[in-house]
């Protein structure tokens, strides 16, 4: 696995969007940009993360901050969870895994005794110039929005 630190300049990408669009981090030049990994669309503990980043959508667009969230789920569960709950951000389908493996983000997971390689849920927080100045490891699901803005206002 990969490991970011901080200060790290954020690994350039290309990935689709959940309508099949392209979507690169050079298209953000300037802005500042989240991208959170989460498991999988329509599961408690990421509806909840996805909802709080909704729900407090108003503050981070205040910031002028592009969320993106990526999963390996494909671009027709990411057009359903985006509708099911109203997200007003965008999902990137990345189910060949490259972002994941990227970003260090996929790899050996523990859960109930098993082991099993998975998605570790992990926020990069970038600054205008693309630079990480924050990651957050094991995010608060329905806190996340606070963590993150806690990151900006530093």
């Amino acid at each position: 696995m990969k490991h970011l630190k901080i200060g790290d300049q954020a690994p350039a990408f290309s990935s689709k969007d959940q309508k099949g669009n392209t979507v690169k981090l050079s298209d953000f030049s300037g802005e500042k940009v989240v991208i959170y990994f989460y498991p999988k669309d329509n599961t408690p503990g990421c509806t909840a993360q996805a909802c709080n980043l909704r729900d407090n959508y108003d503050t981070i667009l205040k910031e002028d901050i592009v969320i993106l969230g990526v999963s390996a789920d494909d671009e027709i569960k990411h057009q359903k969870f985006i509708t099911k709950f109203d997200l007003p951000f965008t999902l990137l389908a990345d189910t060949e895994k490259d972002l994941l493996n990227l970003y260090g983000v996929w790899g050996e997971k523990k859960f109930m005794g098993k082991i099993y390689d998975g998605i570790h849920r992990t926020t990069f927080v970038l600054d205008e110039s693309h630079q990480i100045i924050g990651i957050i490891e094991k995010p608060k699901t329905k806190d996340h929005t606070q963590e993150i803005m806690e990151i900006y206002t530093k």
